[in-house]
């Protein structure tokens, strides 16, 4: 008997296999769907790694197995083609990005064919072709159309190394999730989606989704749903007003100061001096420098407490206790109102504040541990629980109580009024990128946006660029896309030169399978006359995907804005499932010289000699039991 081979013979049955167009299925006629896909994966590398194979491996085996218990199979794959990865690498070896990832894809399928996997490749999607992204531009209307797309000047976040503006998502700890580069502050005017918008509808579908409980609590955080009350405190030796919001209104009575963002405008000016004021000087410095840190740097745990005294005191209306104002990083705008009352006695970052800056601690709860004494160090400081005292009406009642009736209180007296608050932010869309849906928008000779008429789209990326990065998008240099949008707009008309984030194309692509079209091997997309994304029909008996296998690095970026995204397109009228994933499974990672195998820290390897020498079989069974 001769030694068997492997590759000769898995390379025959796949063959058959493609030939015959097993894995390919009638949508229309299935009569037991069932539809599971991995997240698609970033052609920026010129081959698959052994991360690629850890994911789709496993996975490709639960499809099987469910097509063994008679489901009908819909298994499809496609590639997450524009955005950030793929222009990195089309930067790093020099060839223009739509023919690098036009040959990583071509190599990236030939290998996930070796794979065996079975994939419906009559249904592949691919982001970065024009049938695609009419799409996300058509998208992009719709948002535009319901008042969901705004375009606002702010800080934003810049990578200094892939020079454009990263989400908050895409740096949580501060650093650019492509390249690890320090995040810095920069002043632009960026276009936004108001997923603030659906915040409560995001947090109350995730009890109807079978996800793991940590990606759901990673979401709950990342809301950040708050509720408690904005208090009015009047300021001493002027006519201004500060409204602070707080969730612990029960310990006002030991507040003893209040701290503004930078950004606040009481903060402004003073360091203008439309305020006058002896700190302006300390207060217009202090400003400057924030302007170097990123949120997330300002909102580190640990941190040494920075600040500076604005000269003013407010009045606290409950006991009529001047409290000193400082301006101090920790504290954001778009968090709240911008302005906290400190109450150092029962909140340890108000009490290291209070420390730096020698300024008074009350104690006015008694915790479980009976301790009664001056509160002068951390662990004294108590938060959750406990009695108060030195409260006036609120003295004796269990901190839960006291709150409820203080609340009342300060509403009665025309102090204060109960709000909701949350911690997320509305998504901003736009890159200084080449690489990526270009916004479908055009300005008048004014400078006002309009959007480009659906009959215009697919709005193609210019060809005439340097598409290397420069801190200002590339698409600004491109005679051709001038001259094309005077000439069917008007002399003085200019185009929007920002592309959109790559979450965007992958936040509606499980639709775009359904809708794709590839039996003659040219890749089609429905066309934007049908008025539709997907077939109404397709979408009512295939969707949600019944499991969906990807990454948790991905709960408060992609995972997010496809719920957002679905949640809107079913409130627009095109389909009828709002929540895309049913189901989620996290495959894990697999790790390489200490950190995630990735092709942005350059520490992949690829299976290929282990699959030409063992088989793909014998890989797929050590990737599962690993």
């Amino acid at each position: 008997m001769s030694q068997y081979d492997p590759a000769a013979v898995e390379a025959k049955w796949q063959k058959k296999w493609e030939e015959a167009k097993i894995f390919s299925i009638d949508l229309k006629k299935a009569k037991n769907p069932y539809y599971t896909h991995v997240m698609w994966p970033y052609p920026s590398g010129d081959k698959l790694h052994v991360g690629h194979w850890y994911n789709f491996g496993p996975a490709d085996s639960l499809a099987r197995f469910k097509r063994m218990q008679g489901f009908d199979v819909f298994s499809p794959m496609g590639f997450d083609a524009f955005g950030l990865p793929a222009e990195n690498y089309a930067i790093k070896s020099g060839i223009p990005p739509a023919k690098s990832t036009a040959d990583n894809v071509k190599t990236m399928i030939g290998q996930l064919k070796r794979m065996g996997c079975m994939y419906d490749w009559t249904h592949s999607a691919n982001s970065s072709h024009p049938e695609y992204y009419q799409w996300t531009q058509w998208l992009f209307l719709q948002m535009f159309a319901h008042g969901l797309a705004y375009k606002q000047e702010g800080n934003v976040n810049f990578c200094p190394s892939c020079q454009t503006v990263l989400a908050n998502e895409q740096c949580q700890d501060g650093t650019c999730e492509r390249c690890d580069t320090v995040v810095v502050q920069k002043p632009l005017a960026q276009w936004y989606w108001k997923i603030t918008d659906f915040v409560e509808r995001l947090l109350k579908n995730l009890d109807t989704l079978d996800w793991p409980e940590k990606t759901k609590a990673m979401q709950r955080n990342w809301i950040g749903k708050k509720e408690g009350i904005d208090i009015t405190y009047l300021v001493d030796g002027c006519n201004e007003r500060i409204v602070c919001f707080t969730t612990r209104p029960d310990t006002n009575f030991g507040a003893t100061f209040i701290v503004l963002a930078p950004e606040h405008p009481f903060a402004q000016k003073v360091a203008s001096g439309a305020l006058p004021s002896k700190e302006k000087g300390a207060v217009a410095a202090y400003l400057e420098a924030t302007k170097k840190k990123t949120e997330l740097e300002r909102q580190e745990e640990g941190r040494k407490k920075t600040g500076a005294f604005t000269g003013y005191e407010a009045i606290n209306n409950l006991n009529g206790a001047k409290m000193p104002i400082w301006v101090s990083d920790f504290v954001l705008a778009g968090f709240g109102t911008g302005a906290v009352v400190g109450v150092p006695g029962h909140d340890l970052r108000d009490f290291e504040f209070a420390q730096e800056f020698r300024i008074p601690v009350i104690r006015v709860v008694v915790g479980p541990d009976g301790d009664t004494s001056f509160i002068t160090r951390p662990e004294q400081v108590q938060e959750e629980a406990g009695t108060m005292v030195n409260s006036s009406f609120l003295d004796s009642l269990p901190i839960m109580e006291a709150k409820e009736r203080i609340m009342n209180f300060l509403e009665e007296k025309k102090y204060g009024k109960r709000v909701t608050t949350y911690r997320l932010r509305d998504w901003l869309i736009s890159r200084q990128r080449y690489w990526g849906a270009l916004i479908p928008i055009v300005y008048d000779p004014e400078g006002n946006p309009h959007t480009v008429p659906e009959k215009h789209l697919p709005w193609l990326l210019p060809t005439d660029v340097e598409f290397k990065p420069t801190g200002t998008s590339p698409i600004a240099g491109s005679p051709e896309l001038k001259k094309r949008v005077e000439k069917i707009f008007g002399k003085g008309w200019t185009p929007e030169c920002d592309t959109m984030d790559t979450f965007v194309c992958s936040s509606y692509y499980s639709l775009m399978y359904l809708a794709a079209q590839n039996d003659a091997k040219e890749y089609r997309q429905r066309p934007l006359s049908s008025g539709a994304l997907v077939d109404p029909k397709l979408e009512e008996k295939w969707m949600p995907v019944d499991c969906y296998i990807g990454g948790a690095e991905h709960a408060c970026m992609h995972l997010i804005y496809a719920r957002f995204v679905g949640m809107a397109l079913k409130d627009f009228g095109f389909i009828q499932h709002e929540e895309q994933y049913q189901r989620l499974i996290h495959q894990g990672v697999i790790t390489n010289k200490g950190a995630k195998m990735s092709k942005s820290k350059g520490n992949v390897v690829s299976p290929d000699s282990f699959v030409e020498k063992y088989g793909s079989d014998v890989f797929r069974l050590y990737a599962i039991r690993a």
